[in-house]
This record gives C-alpha cells, sequence and structure tokens, in this order.
C-alpha cells in the first residue's frame, strides 16, 4: 500500500467505504471511545470538522475496544452516543482494532508510516490522530494528550500545501 487511499473500511453503519473517496482533501483520522478521559475531545473533532470541512478536512473516526474497554457498545449505541452528546456530524467508521494481529490494515500502515514516540509502532491509547496530506501520504502522528485545537496550525498548513 502507497498511500491512505488505498484502503477500504467500513462505516458505522456498515456500508463499505473507499479511503479514494476522499482524495485530495486532508485527513485527520483518529481512534476514538465513548468512555474515555479523552472522550470530550470528540466536540473539538467536530468544531474542526465545521470549521474546516469545506476547505478540505475530512476528520474520520474509528472507535476502538482495545484500550481499558472503553468503548464496548455496539456499533449503533457508538453512533447514537456520538450524536446526542457531541453532535459528531463527521464520518464514523465501525469500530476497529489498531494493534496486534487484528489490527485494522489502514493502522498497520499509518503506525508504520508515523511511529509514535521512541519509534513505536503501536497506538498507545484512544484519541491517537493521524494527520494525512492531500496526497494521501502520512504527515504526523499525535498524542491523545493533544488536544484538537493544538493541530490547527498543521491541518491549516496542509490545507495551504
Amino acid at each position: 500500500m502507497t498511500s491512505v487511499y488505498d484502503f477500504q473500511t467500513t462505516q458505522i453503519n456498515g456500508q463499505p467505504l473507499a479511503l479514494s473517496d476522499f482524495r485530495g482533501q486532508v485527513l485527520l483520522i483518529v481512534n476514538t471511545a465513548s468512555a474515555c478521559g479523552f472522550t470530550p475531545q470528540f466536540a473539538g473533532l467536530e468544531a474542526l470538522h465545521k470549521s474546516h470541512g469545506q476547505g478540505g478536512l475530512a476528520v474520520l473516526g474509528f472507535p476502538c475496544n482495545q484500550f481499558g474497554g472503553q468503548d464496548p457498545a455496539s456499533n449503533d449505541k457508538i453512533a447514537e452516543f456520538c450524536q446526542l452528546n457531541y453532535g459528531v456530524s463527521f464520518p464514523m467508521m465501525a469500530k476497529v482494532e489498531v494493534n496486534g494481529a487484528a489490527a485494522h490494515p489502514l493502522y498497520q500502515w499509518l503506525c508504520a508510516e508515523a511511529p509514535g514516540l521512541l519509534g513505536t509502532k503501536a497506538i498507545k491509547w484512544n484519541f491517537t490522530k493521524f494527520l494525512v496530506g492531500r496526497d494521501g501520504q502520512v504527515l504526523k502522528r499525535y498524542a491523545p494528550t493533544d488536544t484538537p485545537a493544538s493541530l490547527l496550525q498543521d491541518i491549516e498548513a496542509a490545507l495551504a500545501a
């Protein structure tokens, strides 16, 4: 795989989605959880989606239950939670694994393209973020503690590129 556009995923409603549908856009890919200390970041992600979506930013959420069992619900319940509590209107995908042998191929690729601190490839926790440029290449990886608002300068630079 040579770019993010080579991958397929499944939307939270069960429909397939080719990431090539986002060709030419800047992507912010985030593994999410509904019962995590970082869950309030959904509000910031939605704010980025609303403020920069028309300019070419697509936020993509990937629920994951691998960290402390913090997203055990069904895809339907996760979608309902995100909409009711945070007004999420950006695309949410079906629940995935982001680490280990069963990790989604997209996450295997993202982690190889942008290792974390000290070169670690594994995702450490919920709300790890990857910024992908308009060319489909990973620009940067962000820690769960990096708030959506703190990414604004990098996002705007990627949109301007």
